[in-house]
């Protein structure tokens, strides 16, 4: 392998969304950061059984005003 071309590996923080922590090692950030998940295993549909919709930043929203016209046939 070639050196200096891997990204740093270290340690960081994560928190699921029911506010447990625990480390795990990655390339994201610097040692130590923090990533905050939306969504995971407890919350995650596909692994709970639950239907449940999670609009992150309006993207439903945003999702039904750009295509809210289609599907509508104009009279005249």
């Amino acid at each position: 392998m070639k050196p200096d071309i891997h990204p740093d590996y270290h340690e960081i923080n994560i928190i699921m969304t029911d506010g447990t922590t625990f480390k795990t090692k990655s390339c994201m950030g610097k040692e130590g950061d923090t990533l905050r998940l939306d969504i995971d295993p407890k919350s995650h549909p596909a692994w709970t059984g639950q239907q449940r919709i999670i609009d992150t930043g309006g993207q439903i929203a945003k999702f039904n005003k750009k295509f809210a016209g289609i599907g509508a046939r104009k009279k005249g």
